[in-house]
C-alpha cells in the first residue's frame, strides 16, 4: 500500500538574496513576524504558524528567474485587497487581480526577489 500523507505540503522554503529585506517584506505583507533561526547550518526565518505541518521559511539562496519556480499560497486576513496593497508598498508586484474560487479568493504576486507567491483568503 502506498504512503498517503495527511497533507500534501509539509514544508516550503523561499530563496532570497537579502534576509533583512525579505523578513520585512513578508512580515509586513502577512502581518506575521518571521522568526529568525540561526542554530542550523544556514540562517532561516520561519513563518509563524500554529500548524507547523504547512509552514516554511525564507533562507539565503538564489531565487528562480522572476515569475518562475513554484508558487506557494500564503494565508492573509480579509480583505485580500489590503494585503495586495501591502505587497505594492513593500516592493513586490501584483501579477493578477483577486480571483474568487469556491475555496476562497487568491491573487498571484512576486516578492522583491521575483519569487512567485499567492495571497489566499
Amino acid at each position: 500500500m502506498a504512503f498517503i500523507p495527511a497533507k500534501a505540503s509539509a514544508w516550503f522554503e523561499i530563496p532570497v538574496t537579502d534576509m533583512d529585506r525579505a523578513r520585512a517584506f513578508y512580515g509586513s505583507v502577512l502581518q506575521n513576524d518571521l522568526i529568525l533561526e540561526e542554530s542550523g547550518p544556514n540562517p532561516m526565518a520561519m513563518f509563524a504558524a500554529e500548524d507547523r505541518t504547512a509552514s516554511g521559511d525564507i533562507y539565503p539562496g538564489e531565487p528562480a528567474a522572476p515569475g518562475n519556480g513554484p508558487t506557494i499560497h500564503l494565508s492573509v486576513a480579509a480583505p485580500i485587497e489590503d494585503a495586495m496593497e501591502r505587497v505594492r508598498q513593500n516592493g513586490g508586484q501584483i501579477v493578477s487581480p483577486a480571483i474568487s474560487i469556491p475555496a476562497g479568493t487568491f491573487a498571484y504576486c512576486l516578492d522583491p526577489d521575483g519569487n512567485s507567491f499567492g495571497l489566499f483568503v
